[in-house]
C-alpha cells in the first residue's frame, strides 16, 4: 500500500537508451543517459507555442531586495537581481553554450553552440559556436569569450563556477568558430553537460579584475533581453533586444515572448500577494489548497479576471522542511538529529492546516523509481554501501522506512519513548521538564522563519519538542537577512528548499547540496554541512554509472544515506502546483515535467 500511494506508475521509469553513447562527429544534442528524443532538424521543444504571439509586457513580483547585476559573483550572491540568470523567469541576460529540454530528465540542444562532439568516454567536448551568435551590442560571441569565462570564473566567481576549471585539463581555441575542453581524471559523464550548461561572458565587457566586485551597471549578454532600467532594490526592467540574434534558433523558438519584463520587489508575502490582487503583478505561485479557499474572495477572482490553474509535477517534489546546521555542535551527532526529526507531527499539520491535501514527503527523490522508499537494497546498492553500512539505517535498507506512514496517528507515547531513548544514548537526559547533555547544559536551538505560514510550521513543531524538553526560539527575518545568514551558514535551523529541488536526473549539483567539498564553502547550497566520505562516494558512482541499473542503484543509495542521516526534516508535498494569473496571459497547452516554465507564456492579443 506504502508502495503503490508513494510511488506513481506515470514516474516509474526513466528514458534510457544504450548504456554507451557512440558519438560519430558532432551532433545537435547530448543526454547524460542514452540519446536526445529530438531529431537535428527539431523545430522547437513540445512544450511551448512556436506561434506564441510576441508583444506587450509583463511584471513578476518576488519577495527581497537586490544590490548586484552579476549572478557569478560571492559578494551579494543571495541578492543578485532575478532575470539576469533565473530558473523561474528564464535566464534574460545570459546564455549558455547549450540548453536543457524540461521535455526530458537531462538533455540539452544547441544554443551559442550549434554542435557537440565527444569521445564515447567523454574525455573530451568540442563545441562549435553559431556563427550568427552575438552579444546584445553586436559583437561576435567567440572561442575567446569562451576561455575568458573559464578563467574568470576560475580566479573570481562564486561556487559552483568557481570550481569548474578543476576537471579541465585543457581548454583551447581550435578554429574560428570552435573550442575545446580536454577533460582530466577528476571529470565524470556528466562534466560536459555541465560545461555545456554554464553561461557564457563577454570578454570584451568585463574587466577580470573587478569581475568580483558587486555592481549595479547594466551587464551585457547575448540573450533576448538588455536591462532598460535599475531601481536599487525595488525593479528592475528588462527590455526586448530586436536584434536579438537567436530568435529563431529551435531551442529558443516560443520562449521568451513579452517585449518587456519587470521584476519588482516587496518586503513580505502579505505586500506581494496585496499587490497581485490589485492587478500590479501578473502572476502568483506562492499557493496551496489553504490559500485559495481562503484568500481569492477578491473582486477579481470573483469576476473571473484572476484565474486559478493546477499543473502537475511528473519529477520528484522538491523537498521542503527543517534543515539542521551539523556545522553546530547540537546537531553533529545523527541520533540527535534522528530523534529531532521523529517529532515533527505531519498529522496534525496535513488535517489543521492543510486540509488534509498533502502528502509526507520523505525521500529526496520521491515519486521516482529513484526513492529507496518501499524498495530493499539491492546487489549493487549492498555492494556500494558495503563500506558504509553503518551509517544506513536498517528499515531503510530493507525498505521498510516509513511504511506505516498512511496510518500514523500523530506524534503520540511510543514515539516520544523512542526519540527520548535516541536522545539518551546521545548523551542526554531529562532533568525535571529541560533536555540537558552530560554536562548540565540544555537542548535548544533557534529555527530562523521567513513567513507567516514557516512560523505556524515551526510552532507546530516546537510544540512537539517542548514536550521532550528541547527548548526552541523562533526569529522572524525579512528576505535578505535569511539570504545572508544562508551564505555564512549562520543558523541553527532553517526551513526551506533553496539547493533541494527535484531532478530525474540528479547529477553534480549533488555534490555543491551534499558534497564534503562544499560543505565550508561560502555560499554553497549545502546548508546542512554534511562532510560525509559515504555520500561523497555514492555521488561519485552516480557521476561514473555506464548504465541505468547502476546509475539507480547509485541514486537510491545516496537516498538512503541522506535519509539515515536526518540532516533535513522533510515536511510535505503535492504534486499539484498551482498558479494564480490574470487573464490576460495564455500558455502552452503542453507541459513540461516540472509542471510549468512560465517563460514559454504570453500574453493575449488586444
Amino acid at each position: 500500500m506504502f508502495r503503490r500511494c508513494l510511488i506513481p506508475v506515470f514516474l516509474a521509469t526513466i528514458a534510457w537508451a544504450p548504456a554507451v553513447m557512440a558519438q560519430n562527429g558532432p551532433t545537435h544534442g547530448i543526454a547524460m543517459n542514452g540519446e536526445p528524443a529530438l531529431p537535428a532538424d527539431f523545430s522547437h521543444f513540445p512544450y511551448v507555442n512556436p506561434d506564441a504571439p510576441k508583444g506587450g509586457e509583463i511584471t513578476y513580483c518576488v519577495v527581497g531586495t537586490f544590490d548586484n547585476l552579476n549572478p557569478f559573483i560571492l559578494k551579494s550572491m543571495r541578492t543578485s537581481a532575478r532575470g539576469v540568470i533565473d530558473t523561474i523567469f528564464g535566464n534574460l541576460v545570459f546564455e549558455p553554450l547549450m540548453r536543457r529540454s524540461d521535455s526530458e530528465p537531462f538533455t540539452l540542444y544547441g544554443l551559442l553552440a550549434e554542435s557537440i562532439e565527444m569521445d564515447e568516454e567523454r574525455s573530451y567536448a568540442e563545441f562549435k559556436l553559431n556563427p550568427d551568435a552575438k552579444w546584445s551590442d553586436g559583437e561576435p560571441v567567440t572561442p575567446e569569450d569562451v576561455i575568458f569565462t573559464y578563467e574568470t570564473f576560475a580566479e573570481k566567481a562564486r561556487p559552483p563556477y568557481s570550481a569548474r576549471m578543476d576537471r579541465i585539463a585543457k581548454l583551447e581555441k581550435t578554429g574560428a568558430h570552435s573550442v575545446r575542453f580536454t577533460f582530466n581524471d577528476r571529470s565524470d559523464r556528466e562534466f560536459p553537460l555541465i560545461v555545456a550548461m554554464t553561461p557564457i561572458i563577454p570578454e570584451h565587457a568585463f574587466d577580470r579584475d573587478t569581475f568580483d566586485q558587486s555592481t549595479l551597471k547594466p551587464v551585457i549578454g547575448s540573450g533576448p533581453y538588455t536591462i532598460e532600467k535599475v531601481e536599487p532594490g525595488k525593479r528592475i526592467v528588462f527590455k526586448r533586444n530586436p536584434d536579438y540574434w537567436g530568435a529563431d534558433i529551435p531551442s529558443m523558438r516560443g520562449f521568451h515572448n513579452y517585449d518587456r519584463i519587470t521584476i519588482d520587489y516587496f518586503l513580505n508575502n502579505n505586500a506581494q500577494f496585496e499587490a497581485f490582487k490589485k492587478g500590479l503583478c501578473a502572476i502568483h505561485t506562492d499557493l496551496d489548497p489553504i490559500k485559495l479557499a481562503r484568500d481569492f474572495d477578491f473582486p477579481a477572482a470573483q469576476k473571473k479576471e484572476v484565474l486559478v490553474e493546477s499543473f502537475e509535477s511528473k519529477i520528484p517534489p522538491v523537498v521542503t522542511g527543517f534543515t539542521f546546521n551539523t556545522r553546530r555542535e547540537a546537531f553533529s551527532d545523527p541520533r540527535v538529529r534522528r530523534a529531532l526529526a521523529m517529532l515533527y507531527d505531519f498529522k496534525w499539520v496535513n488535517e489543521n492546516i492543510y486540509d488534509g491535501r498533502y502528502e509526507r514527503t520523505l525521500s529526496y527523490w520521491q515519486n521516482s523509481e529513484l526513492s529507496a522508499l518501499g524498495r530493499p537494497a539491492g546487489e549493487i546498492e549492498k555492494e556500494l554501501l558495503a563500506p558504509y553500512m553503518d551509517r544506513v539505517l536498517p528499515t531503510v535498507m530493507d525498505g521498510t522506512y516509513g511504511a506505516d506512514v498512511e496510518n500514523a496517528g500523530g506524534i503520540d507515547r511510543e514515539t516520544m519513548r523512542e526519540a527520548l531513548r535516541l536522545l539518551n544514548e546521545a548523551g542526554y537526559s531529562l532533568d525535571g521538564s529541560v533536555l540537558k547533555d552530560g554536562s548540565g547544559d540544555p537542548l535548544s536551538f533557534e529555527i530562523l522563519i521567513a513567513s507567516s505560514e514557516q512560523e505556524r510550521l515551526a510552532t507546530v513543531y516546537r510544540r512537539t519538542l517542548g514536550r521532550l524538553g528541547v527548548n526552541v526560539s523562533l526569529r522572524m527575518l525579512d528576505d535578505s537577512q535569511i539570504q545572508q545568514r544562508k551564505q555564512r551558514f549562520d543558523f541553527d535551523v532553517i526551513i526551506g528548499s533553496v539547493g533541494f529541488s527535484g531532478s530525474l536526473s540528479p547529477g553534480i549539483e549533488q555534490i555543491g547540496r551534499w558534497g564534503s567539498e562544499s560543505a565550508e564553502a561560502e555560499g554553497s547550497f549545502n546548508l546542512a554541512g554534511v562532510a560525509d566520505p559515504a555520500v561523497d562516494a555514492m555521488i561519485d558512482a552516480m557521476l561514473n554509472a555506464r548504465d541505468k541499473e547502476t546509475y539507480v542503484a547509485a541514486v537510491r543509495a545516496l537516498d538512503r544515506l541522506l535519509i539515515s542521516g536526518a540532516y533535513m526534516v522533510p515536511m510535505q508535498h503535492n504534486t499539484k502546483h498551482w498558479v494564480a494569473y490574470w487573464s490576460y496571459l495564455q500558455h502552452p497547452e503542453t507541459a513540461p515535467l516540472d509542471a510549468y516554465d512560465l517563460s514559454t507564456w504570453w500574453r493575449r492579443p488586444e
